[in-house]
């Protein structure tokens, strides 16, 4: 953003927290327009700052445009949501791997931590927590490509995740809070490949039971 004014780049910023926050917590949904207009009214800014922003979440996979015609929330049908944790289980457990020789010993209590308060977190407190929980144990890999990557397909999912949590009440669920205790436990052993395997275990599960709920997905 060093190309536009400081002043522009800094609204740009507040705007692109803003609607990130409210599309990851389900504020905005999947399919929703984003008026360029009511974003300048809201944030107090001009169009050049609100453009920048949605440009910036479209490259974060939260907001997709289309020329000359305007902005939605980024929706996936059954197929792209398939299609989209087929490349997670593939590059999690990879980004994971490379994470865990320089994760610290505090960034692994935290983890432990993470996954304790987990299992008596109600739905929304678990989505942030589980978020948290994964981000970190990807925090000590060097290849920031490859972890924005990751970033951008968690995102697309996130709604996907939200309303397959719902149905499935996964805060109840001791299998998936077992998954995030195996995890921890690999990653406190230093050994990579008990955790990509586990990690594709875990993305793969939740896969296999989304399609198996195609009616999470707006196919119009």
């Amino acid at each position: 953003m060093a190309s536009i004014p400081r002043a522009d780049a800094l609204a740009s910023q507040r705007i692109v927290a803003g609607l990130r926050a409210q599309i990851l917590a389900g504020d905005l949904e999947p399919g929703a327009r984003i008026r360029q207009e009511d974003l300048a009214e809201r944030f107090g800014a001009s169009r050049l700052p609100v453009r920048e922003a949605l440009r910036l979440l479209e490259a974060e996979g939260l907001v997709r445009l289309v020329a000359n015609t305007g902005a939605w929330v980024a929706r996936l049908s059954l197929t792209e949501c398939t299609e989209a944790y087929l490349i997670r289980e593939r590059l999690e457990p990879l980004l994971l791997a490379e994470s865990i020789p320089s994760l610290s010993e505090p960034a692994v209590s935290e983890l432990d931590r993470l996954a304790d308060a987990m299992e008596f977190a109600d739905l929304e407190t678990f989505l942030v927590l589980d978020r948290q929980f994964h981000m970190l144990s990807f925090s000590g890999a060097a290849s920031e490509s490859l972890a924005a990557q990751v970033r951008r397909l968690w995102n697309t999912t996130q709604h996907y995740r939200r309303a397959f949590a719902i149905l499935v009440d996964v805060t109840h669920s001791h299998l998936t809070h077992h998954e995030h205790h195996l995890i921890v436990d690999a990653i406190s052993r230093r050994d990579p490949q008990d955790a990509e395997a586990l990690a594709a275990l875990h993305i793969r599960r939740t896969r296999k039971a989304l399609a198996e709920h195609p009616e999470l997905f707006d196919v119009a």
